[in-house]
């Protein structure tokens, strides 16, 4: 089972910066791209970013481009997303996810593992 542990979220300003991480341990062999996605309070989850496992082939949700950036180490089984400009829409728990697929998607329907989300909230 592969377990995925998110840290780094909190409270910022508006046009603040955050990085949050993405820590993955177990059973990893097979999963190639990891997610990030986002549930605001009353609203459905949606995609963020995502990254395959070459980390050649980032996708982003509109929203974010330009803004946020996902990297990853698989030296150290993680996965980041420095998220900078943050405005206050992009308050939510981000969640860190895996799939199987080999190419990056932001449905959330194709992640079948998932972390328990950290909590981003922008307010001044």
């Amino acid at each position: 089972q592969l377990q995925l542990v998110e840290s780094g979220g909190g409270l910022v300003q508006p046009v603040g910066s955050l990085r949050l991480t993405c820590a993955a341990s177990g059973r990893i062999l097979g999963y190639n791209s990891i997610g990030w996605l986002r549930q605001a309070p009353g609203k459905v989850r949606e995609g963020v970013s995502c990254i395959n496992r070459s980390g050649i082939i980032p996708n982003y949700a509109d929203s974010v481009k330009d803004r946020f950036t996902i990297s990853r180490d698989n030296a150290k089984n993680t996965v980041y997303l420095q998220m900078t400009s943050l405005k206050p829409e992009d308050t939510a728990i981000y969640y860190c996810a895996a799939t199987l697929l080999p190419l990056c998607t932001l449905r959330a329907a194709n992640f079948g593992s998932w972390g328990q989300g950290t909590q981003v909230t922008v307010s001044s």
